[in-house]
């Protein structure tokens, strides 16, 4: 293998640039030549593909978001988009591709490697953390950073006031960001799409808070389950004249220079996804598990079932109970 390619696609997340960074010098390092695909498929199927070297990396490695740009791209589900994306790919005499997305771009790096012989990596980059095959997915640990260092500032003003708040969080589906970051900055209520919403146990949570002194509560919402906005609503409802408000901190969670741990682990799964190429893999995505980097068939990965942490939501519960 002589020339390789790294996409970026769907949502940005922290991490992506890392690991962008250490694929490029991995894989010039071990005299591959790397091309850069910008605003992820609907960039490969436009031709925008540039040759990289090591200083167009040079200032990326701590930034958010994504240097190769993104985009989301219906046409890479059709059998046209498909074949101009391999036609670009050929074109270039690019032999392997490493696409950094969730499981909407990992299907489209199957399409590549399985029906036309592309040899395709997957690097997991979401904030949701919802791939089930590996611990942690790049941008999660600072999507949890972002939330908990806006709920610290609310924090300052409800205390003064004896307000409560409802918080929205990002996660599509998984309740990982509301319940890593609801523990984190010690919410009195967190609300998940995996736990069955039970309005009267967050009323009679807020309640029993009251009773002993507590008048200030946090309530965190993975946008899952429900909206700040309508979780407010129906806490008012049972409590009127209670002080509450809510807000949706939304992309406020996706900005922001990578953590440390996102730094880390896009830079070692970048590496080990031009490990793979090298070794002649294809259709792999990389994960984490136990702080270790592996790879696995994509498709094996994408069918795990996702398992929800109740151990440590019970924990947050307990913990944001008064006494």
């Amino acid at each position: 293998m002589k020339r390789i390619a790294i996409l970026t696609s769907g949502g940005d997340s922290q991490g992506m640039n890392s690991a962008y960074y250490a694929v490029v010098h991995h894989a010039i390092q071990n005299g591959l030549e790397v091309y850069g695909i910008k605003y992820g498929y609907k960039g490969l199927i436009e031709g925008k593909i540039e040759r990289l070297d090591m200083l167009d990396v040079e200032n990326v490695l701590h930034r958010g978001g994504t240097a190769l740009f993104t985009s989301r791209c219906p046409e890479m589900k059709t059998t046209a988009g498909k074949q101009k994306a391999v036609e670009n790919l050929r074109k270039f005499g690019i032999e392997g591709i490493i696409v950094i997305g969730g499981d909407g771009s990992f299907m489209g790096a199957r399409a590549l490697s399985v029906e036309y012989g592309i040899n395709a990596i997957g690097i997991p980059g979401t904030i949701d953390n919802d791939l089930a095959y590996t611990d942690f997915t790049l941008g999660f640990d600072t999507a949890v950073e972002n939330a908990v260092n806006n709920i610290k500032v609310l924090r300052d003003t409800v205390y003064c006031n004896d307000r409560s708040m409802v918080v929205e969080v990002m996660g599509r589906n998984c309740g990982d960001i509301a319940l890593y970051a609801g523990i984190e900055s010690g919410a009195e209520v967190i609300v998940v799409p995996e736990v069955p919403y039970d309005i009267n146990k967050v009323v009679d949570r807020i309640k029993n808070n009251q009773a002993h002194g507590k008048m200030s509560n946090i309530v965190i919402v993975a946008e899952g389950a429900g909206t700040a906005e309508g979780v407010c609503k129906d806490i008012v409802e049972r409590m009127p004249g209670l002080n509450i408000r809510s807000v949706n901190l939304g992309h406020l969670l996706r900005g922001g220079h990578a953590s440390s741990q996102d730094r880390l682990l896009g830079i070692r799964m970048g590496v080990h996804a031009v490990d793979c190429l090298v070794a002649g893999k294809t259709s792999r995505v990389i994960g984490v598990h136990n702080n270790e980097i592996f790879d696995e068939d994509m498709v094996e990965a994408l069918a795990k079932k996702r398992v929800f942490n109740k151990a440590l939501y019970d924990l947050a519960w307990h913990l944001g109970e008064s006494k």
